[in-house]
C-alpha cells in the first residue's frame, strides 16, 4: 500500500513510519539525500511492532480475523475509481501512526459516495498481511449530524415517556426519525407523508437466506408488482439493525450488488440509539449473541398520513396482500 508525505517536511517521518509497518524493501528510500538516509536508518533502528501491541490507542482493536483497527479522521485528497482507493490526509493516530497522506482501499459503495475535499471519520484496518483499508466510513457534515442527533434525542425521550405503552399498535403513527440513506443523505419520516410506505428491518451481514435476504427480495417483488399495477406514491424502506457496520456506503454497495432500484426503495442507518428506539417502538427484537445478531422480523404498511395500517410478523407474508392494501 503506497503512502505519501503530505508535505516535504514530513517525508522522513513518513518513510520511517511506513518502514516500521512494512519491513519489506522500500526502493524509493534510496533516492533520499545521504544525510536524510542516515537519519532515517537511525529512526528505523528504534521502531518495532511492539508499538501496536501496547495498551491504549497504540494497540487498536484486534478483530477475530487478526486485523488491527483504529479510529481515523481525515480529509479525502483524491478519489481513484480505477484503483478502488481513496487518498486521505489523516490526522495522527496516537502511538501508532503520524499524520500523513495515505492511499487506502475502500468498498465500492464508499468509493461512490466519496468526494475530494470531504472530511471523514472511519476505521483504519491493518490486515495480518500488512495491507491497509478503510471501513465504517462516515462523511463529516455538521449540519446533517446535528439534524440526526436532534431527532435521535427526541426519539429517545419519546420512548422513555411512552413507558409501558412504547409499542405502537396498528392505527398509531410511525415515530418521527431522521436517518441517513444509502447515498448519505438525511431522510426524515415526514418525507414519506402523502405516500404508502412499507417498512422493515434488515442488516447486510445476515447469513440466513430466509431472513434478511428474503425480506429484501420480497420488497423488490412488491416494488415490481406495484409498478405493474400502476400504483403511484409508494415507497419501500429497510432500516438496518446493525448501524455499527451498515454505514451509508455499505448499504449502497449491498443495494448495487443486488441491482436494486433505489428510486423508491431506501436503505437507512444512523445512531445506534435511534435504531434501538425504532426497534422497540415497532416491536422488533434484535440483540447480539457474540458476533451473531439474533432478531425477529416485521413488515409494516404506513398510510399517507403516517399511520400504521397493517403489519405482518415473521418472514412469510403475502406480496399480493400488501400490494392490494397499497392500492386501496
Amino acid at each position: 500500500m503506497p503512502a505519501y508525505a503530505s508535505s516535504p517536511s514530513r517525508s522522513l517521518q513518513v518513510a520511517a513510519q511506513v518502514a516500521c509497518l512494512h519491513p519489506p524493501a522500500l526502493p524509493w528510500l534510496r533516492t533520499l539525500p545521504i544525510a536524510a538516509l542516515i537519519a532515517t536508518i537511525l529512526v528505523l533502528s528504534g521502531c518495532n511492532r511492539g508499538d501496536s501491541s501496547a495498551s491504549g490507542d497504540a494497540a487498536g482493536t484486534v478483530a477475530d480475523d487478526g486485523s488491527i483497527r483504529h479510529p481515523l479522521r481525515g480529509q479525502i485528497v483524491k478519489v481513484d475509481k480505477e484503483r478502488g482507493t481513496l487518498l486521505v490526509d489523516h490526522e495522527e493516530i496516537a502511538g501508532y501512526m503520524p499524520a500523513m497522506v495515505m492511499e487506502f482501499e475502500v468498498g465500492s459503495g464508499d468509493l461512490a459516495l466519496a468526494t475530494e475535499g470531504q472530511r471523514i471519520r472511519a476505521e483504519l484496518v491493518e490486515t495480518p498481511g500488512g495491507e491497509f483499508r478503510l471501513e465504517k466510513i462516515w462523511m463529516i457534515d455538521q449540519v446533517a449530524e446535528a439534524t440526526v442527533k436532534t431527532a435521535a434525542d427526541a426519539l429517545r425521550q419519546d420512548t422513555t415517556i411512552r413507558g409501558r405503552k412504547v409499542y405502537r399498535e396498528v392505527g398509531e403513527s410511525l415515530p418521527d426519525f431522521a436517518l441517513y440513506d444509502q447515498n448519505g443523505d438525511v431522510v426524515r419520516a415526514q418525507r414519506f407523508r402523502g405516500k404508502k410506505v412499507m417498512v422493515n428491518f434488515i442488516y447486510t451481514r445476515c447469513p440466513v437466506a430466509t431472513m434478511c435476504p428474503a425480506a429484501v427480495h420480497q420488497f423488490t417483488v412488491v416494488q415490481e408488482e406495484a409498478r405493474k399495477a400502476g400504483i403511484k406514491n409508494r415507497e419501500l424502506v429497510s432500516i438496518t439493525m446493525d448501524p455499527e457496520f451498515d454505514t451509508p456506503g455499505v448499504l449502497r454497495e449491498s443495494a448495487e450488488a443486488r441491482a436494486i432500484d433505489t428510486s423508491n426503495y431506501s436503505f437507512l442507518t444512523g445512531p445506534e440509539s435511534a435504531i434501538k428506539d425504532l426497534l422497540t417502538q415497532l416491536g422488533v427484537q434484535a440483540f447480539f449473541e457474540g458476533s451473531i445478531l439474533q432478531h425477529t422480523l416485521a413488515t409494516l404498511l404506513i398510510d399517507e398520513q403516517g399511520r400504521i395500517i397493517h403489519r405482518a410478523d415473521g418472514s412469510r407474508w403475502d406480496v399480493k396482500d400488501f400490494v392490494g392494501k397499497m392500492s386501496s
